[in-house]
């Protein structure tokens, strides 16, 4: 950026925490204090400069880190006009965090990336809050961040999330689906909603049917069921991992139940599906009656209820299900893998 385009911001980087973040005085402070409730064995304080340090944790034997990169999509176009900035920043830890988990990863630290045109401290803290809430759900580190001013890039009251995560695994307890087979059983872990994906119909639908966002659907306003933050499932899943064999996990995000869990299965593998298995919620019967959408399309834009699949033994799956209700998570039995047919999808929903 050039000076020019800096000379309303000041400099600073908050040592505490190796944060660095270009912004005001009022936008670091306020931030502060969400930023230090993050902090874990491994951060390394007081470094300054321009770079974060993080201490791979002595415990792994045979540490690999794994990464994940993402944003939040076209759903902040409906914070911007709902001007609700507090849960995008945990919608945006979530993408990452659940990606690396599929792995076995636990997340260690988060970076994260605000643009904007100009800066507005008050719309920033609210999202970095939710960005600090999303990194204390996931247990990791919000230990760096960039906050670029871009005058002429951004819509007034607009701006642009991207979000970095890093993790590690024992190398010998990767999750990486090799083997899953036959028989196998297929969990469901429920969803918030709809997520950070398919925001793009959803816009299109309220725009079409002219939706009061205000309306009550099963005692909610619309609205909140539309922005609620994606589900984190960092927590419950590695505590069940260390107590269940997990052959594979599958996040269910753009592409969903259909072109996700295929990701985690052999070429000879098909996940059959039994769409009865769990209840639909209400916002995904909504958008599906209003928008007049296929039932085959639901199951491909949208995760329909289910935010992440995990694939376990058979013998497994009645422990681990009483395990992650315990963790209060809502689990069901949604299928199993099958042998796959010559010209057979990999995902079947019946």
């Amino acid at each position: 950026m050039k000076k020019s385009l800096k000379k309303s911001l000041t400099r600073l980087t908050y040592r505490a925490a190796g944060v660095d973040i270009d912004a005001g005085d009022s936008l670091v402070q306020n931030i502060k204090p969400f930023a230090k409730r993050t902090l874990r064995p491994g951060v390394l304080a007081g470094i300054g400069g321009f770079g974060a340090l993080f201490e791979v944790p002595k415990r792994y034997r045979e540490p690999v880190l794994v990464s994940g990169t993402d944003g939040v999509g076209t759903k902040l176009k409906l914070a911007f006009e709902l001007k609700r900035h507090d849960t995008v920043g945990i919608d945006l830890v979530a993408m990452s965090v659940n990606d690396i988990l599929t792995l076995g990863a636990e997340p260690l630290f988060f970076l994260d990336y605000y643009a904007c045109g100009k800066l507005d401290v008050k719309t920033a803290t609210q999202v970095v809050k939710g960005i600090a809430a999303g990194c204390e759900q996931a247990g990791c580190a919000l230990i760096g961040g960039e906050t670029a001013e871009m005058p002429g890039m951004y819509p007034t009251g607009e701006y642009d999330l991207a979000g970095f995560a890093v993790g590690v695994i024992e190398k010998k307890k990767i999750i990486n689906g090799k083997s899953i087979k036959p028989g196998d059983a297929i969990l469901g872990l429920a969803s918030n909603g709809a997520h950070s994906n398919g925001y793009s119909l959803i816009r299109k639908i309220i725009a079409t049917r002219k939706a009061n966002l205000n309306a009550k659907l099963a005692g909610r306003a619309l609205k909140d069921l539309i922005l609620a933050p994606t589900r984190i499932y960092v927590k419950p899943l590695l505590a069940l991992a260390k107590q269940v064999p997990l052959k594979g996990l599958a996040h269910i995000t753009g592409g969903g139940l259909v072109e996700n869990i295929p990701r985690v299965l052999a070429e000879g593998l098909c996940a059959r599906i039994d769409k009865s298995a769990w209840p639909m919620p209400p916002l995904f019967a909504w958008l599906q009656q209003q928008g007049n959408v296929a039932e085959s399309e639901m199951h491909r834009v949208f995760n329909c209820g289910i935010g992440m699949v995990i694939v376990v033994d058979a013998k497994h799956a009645a422990k681990a299900q009483r395990l992650l209700t315990r963790a209060g998570e809502r689990v069901w039995r949604i299928g199993e893998v099958v042998k796959r047919a010559q010209g057979q999808a990999q995902t079947v929903v019946v």
